[in-house]
């Protein structure tokens, strides 16, 4: 078993024993996931049979008063850069070290038996706990809150992640027209829960391109399913890169990979006689000047790379498949293929148009076997957590550790994100005047025009 060293509470903080209610047993190992207890956080890799931990929990107490929130409309700073430290990384080594050693992802945290009179003490709550969940998130790569009746509402998410100090940021495609706000005020977006695209399986992947990746996630729970499904899907980038046959983990890292994130045919040009080539010409290039810059995703126009000669694609740069975490330093499975492969989405349940699919090359624009193809579906669901979220849960994600998706679901559901530079740190005297600056409208980030345009005229059409 696995044990987290209690730390030792501030004066303000009185302790008491848990009555053993329903959901206050302490900690277990349920359905394949460390469940851990407030505060003294104990976590099972392999939980002897009838195992039970009871932790000390934390009394209602009274938080500071209420702090006015700012409207981040217009306001919200745009997304990093990718940090890549993809070179010189030993692919067999790595390959044949052992994923169990990694622990638990993710680590359960729950709330204090009782909960809280307030919001302002629910906040002080995660402001006292900024350090440990941070920690815990850094060791785990992700961490499932529980049991919280702060983060049931927009506002009250908001509350949850500015006491952990977490610095918004716009997604990373932002501009692409896929991305719309469930509350631009509070930098939240929604995620996908249309019903057009409730039988869409949403594979693994890092909110990530070539050029922008953000550094956490926070992904909330505001109603689930009414009917069944939408299980938030999440897994450990590191142990996929130790599961990986070395054979095929060393052959992606050498030839790399492209992705292309969007299909326009021009099959009708076909009749057009002796003007074919010089249409196309334009059409590229027009396409080329005047919308892949909008997507600020250093897209490159090809024609015919999956052998279908008047489809024309947007293809990203050349990327490694495997990446060292900026901060840890850890190697990991840095790649969206599970998700964006076209013949892994034609062999799941995929209702997205065709100008929205998505294919995964070799860096030289090589189809990439499918043999190869299975095996990484095969590893990926190994590693795959079905995360049952609750009204009010959060998952706090690090988003270069571990990958994301979403299952099919059936009724109404309502899930949100918010995407993070930075986070967990202790606040600095000169923080409110650099969050002023940071905020203000502008900014140099990439305007909202498209984004709204192409949601309202494309998105909502299907």
């Amino acid at each position: 078993a696995e044990t987290t060293t209690m730390p030792t509470p501030p004066a303000t903080t009185t302790w008491r024993r848990p009555s053993l209610g329903p959901r206050r047993r302490g900690c277990a190992w349920v359905g394949g996931l460390a469940v851990v207890g407030v505060r003294g956080l104990v976590g099972f890799d392999q939980a002897p049979h009838g195992l039970r931990r009871t932790p000390l929990q934390a009394a209602t107490l009274e938080g500071p008063p209420a702090v006015t929130t700012k409207d981040l409309a217009g306001r919200i700073p745009d997304c990093p850069a990718t940090i890549w430290d993809a070179e010189g990384i030993d692919i067999r080594a790595e390959c044949a070290k052992d994923a169990a050693a990694l622990g638990p992802c993710p680590l359960e945290w729950h709330a204090p038996a009782g909960g809280f009179s307030t919001e302002d003490a629910s906040r002080a709550y995660f402001s006292e706990q900024r350090e440990a969940i941070g920690a815990a998130l850094k060791k785990h790569g992700c961490v499932w809150l529980r049991g919280f009746d702060l983060m049931t509402t927009e506002p009250g998410f908001r509350a949850m992640y500015e006491a952990l100090n977490m610095k918004p940021c716009l997604d990373p495609i932002h501009t692409s027209g896929l991305r719309s706000f469930a509350s631009e005020s509070d930098a939240i977006y929604e995620e996908v829960n249309k019903q057009s695209l409730s039988q869409h399986y949403i594979g693994l992947h890092q909110e990530s391109t070539h050029k922008k990746t953000a550094t956490f996630g926070a992904f909330v729970c505001f109603k689930p399913a009414t009917v069944e499904g939408g299980e938030f899907l999440i897994a450990d980038a590191a142990k996929i890169l130790r599961d990986l046959d070395p054979d095929v983990a060393q052959l992606m890292y050498d030839k790399q990979i492209r992705i292309s994130v969007s299909n326009l045919d021009f099959d009708f040009l076909d009749y057009a006689g002796p003007l074919k080539p010089t249409l196309m010409d334009a059409a590229k290039s027009a396409i080329d000047t005047l919308v892949a810059p909008k997507f600020d995703m250093d897209l490159e126009m090809i024609y015919g790379a999956d052998g279908r000669p008047m489809r024309l694609q947007a293809v990203e740069q050349t990327a490694s498949p495997i990446n060292r975490h900026p901060e840890t330093g850890l190697p990991l499975w840095f790649c969206n293929v599970h998700n964006h492969a076209r013949y892994l989405r034609d062999n799941r349940k995929c209702n997205v148009p065709e100008v929205g699919m998505t294919e995964v090359y070799y860096g030289d624009l090589e189809r990439i076997p499918h043999d190869v193809l299975d095996h990484i579906n095969k590893v990926s669901e190994k590693n795959i957590a079905h995360i049952p979220m609750a009204a009010g849960d959060v998952l706090l994600c690090d988003n270069y550790r571990v990958l994301h998706g979403r299952d099919v679901f059936v009724g109404d559901r309502y899930h949100a994100v918010t995407w993070f530079a930075d986070g967990f740190k202790e606040p600095s005297a000169s923080q409110a005047a650099d969050d002023d600056d940071a905020s203000s409208p502008g900014g140099g980030k990439p305007g909202n025009v498209l984004n709204n345009l192409i949601n309202k005229y494309v998105v909502d059409a299907f």
